[in-house]
């Protein structure tokens, strides 16, 4: 894998893994808007920490990620997954 595919791959898995930590250990507001009442809005987000999370979570992803591209052990180009001879 080049460093461009890397980069490319890393930051696939990284919004993956956003959108996927993001509702954890979130509340909505008991009281809601006054005018409207909408509840949507957490309380604490806690943005930084989930993005730390989030990066965390993709480094481990994309080392799993690389390791099997590199690896023989899934192969287009031998094995049964191979491209037939022209």
């Amino acid at each position: 894998m080049g460093w461009f595919s890397g980069v490319v791959v890393y930051l696939l898995i990284w919004w993956v893994a956003l959108f996927a930590v993001l509702p954890i250990g979130t509340q909505p507001n008991p009281e809601g808007d006054e005018q409207t009442g909408w509840r949507g809005v957490p309380q604490r987000p806690q943005l930084l920490r989930k993005v730390v999370i989030t990066t965390l979570v993709s480094a481990i992803l994309w080392l799993a990620v690389f390791a099997l591209i590199e690896s023989d052990w899934i192969s287009f180009r031998s094995g049964w997954w191979a491209m037939p001879d022209k």
